[in-house]
């Protein structure tokens, strides 16, 4: 679901990304408000998971891949608020050191995965889990939220793509960015999802919740004295786990590069050709100099690093006024 650069047109992109300023500043300040310094560690925590996690590919049929993206889990467990911030942070660190998700598109990316993703989410979640009170029954809400939610993502993400030829065409009536209608994009973006990465981001967000629950409830943002060493055991397995995204060979989706849309389409749109480059730092989480899965296994190593370092930061900069004791934090309803 990463929409890369020049597949949406810059207006679009400024568009999405203006949405997106209010939502960031409620986040922020919710967050703010809500977190004391011994919990702000928890960004990290979910941020580095959300990051992990969309590193696993899965293969999908017709030769392409997809992912989770651990945005319903972080919202039904720390609050809507935390989710926006962490898969946006998580995001950031993608599209600017790995090349994952384009740097003008990072405002659609976001407004899918790290607002829409993680509101239907919570909404879900709550609606269904006060009707039971075992963990089982929250556990299958917690599936249906991650099910619900990731779909949701994708028929906005098919839907942003499905408009480009739609709105903007050259002079000859080729499209100039993503080249592909509705009639293409929505199919072609949800059947994979429907049958399969949905139901991957349901098991996920179904199998850490009751984990969770059961475990360490501490972790939990209602719960009480806070305890970070399983979350970050259960980190380090994840990292150890995500080579497991190289056997899915294909690319995702409408994140081809701009070879592979020429051979697919026999031209460059305009607007793709011309459009904005980023150099990552990493791209697609590797190294020339080392073997794939070295390559792999150390960026998913700076990503998780660089998004523990800014929550790390973000926790010494927070004002002192801001660490109520843990009882004394809010709710996030």
């Amino acid at each position: 679901m990463h929409i890369p650069d020049n597949y949406l047109s810059p207006s679009t992109c400024a568009v999405m990304a203006a949405a997106m300023l209010p939502v960031w500043r409620w986040a922020g300040r919710r967050v703010k408000q809500e977190l004391t310094r011994k919990k702000m560690p928890l960004l990290g925590v979910g941020a580095a998971f959300s990051f992990l996690i969309m590193m696993v590919n899965l293969p999908l049929p017709g030769g392409t891949s997809g992912h989770a993206v651990g945005a319903a889990l972080a919202a039904i467990l720390w609050g809507p608020a935390f989710a926006v911030i962490s898969t946006s942070a998580a995001l950031a660190i993608q599209a600017l050191m790995f090349g994952d998700g384009g740097v003008l598109a990072y405002g659609a990316n976001c407004f899918n995965m790290a607002f829409v993703m993680p509101m239907v989410a919570y909404a879900l979640f709550r609606l269904i889990a006060g009707r039971f009170a075992s963990t089982k029954g929250k556990a299958a809400a917690a599936f249906l939220a991650g099910y619900v939610s990731l779909n949701a993502a994708a028929f906005l993400t098919a839907v942003e793509f499905g408009i480009q030829p739609l709105l903007f065409t050259d002079s000859a009536g080729r499209p100039l960015y993503g080249p592909y209608g509705l009639d293409i994009a929505v199919p072609a973006m949800m059947i994979p999802h429907l049958l399969v990465v949905g139901i991957m981001e349901g098991l996920v967000t179904a199998g850490v919740y009751r984990y969770v629950s059961k475990a360490s409830p501490g972790l939990i943002y209602e719960g009480g004295r806070l305890s970070l060493k399983k979350a970050w055991a259960f980190l380090g397995a994840l990292l150890a786990l995500t080579p497991l995204g190289l056997l899915a060979a294909g690319t995702a989706w409408g994140e081809w590069g701009t070879d592979e849309v020429g051979g697919l389409l026999g031209y460059i749109p305009e607007g793709m050709r011309r459009g904005f480059a980023w150099k990552a730092p990493l791209p697609d989480y590797s190294l020339v100099s080392l073997h794939a899965v070295a390559g792999y296994l150390l960026s998913a190593a700076v990503g998780a690093l660089l998004l523990g370092a800014a929550a790390w930061l973000v926790m010494k900069r927070l004002p002192a006024k801001a660490a109520k004791p843990d009882g004394a934090e809010r709710g996030h309803e």
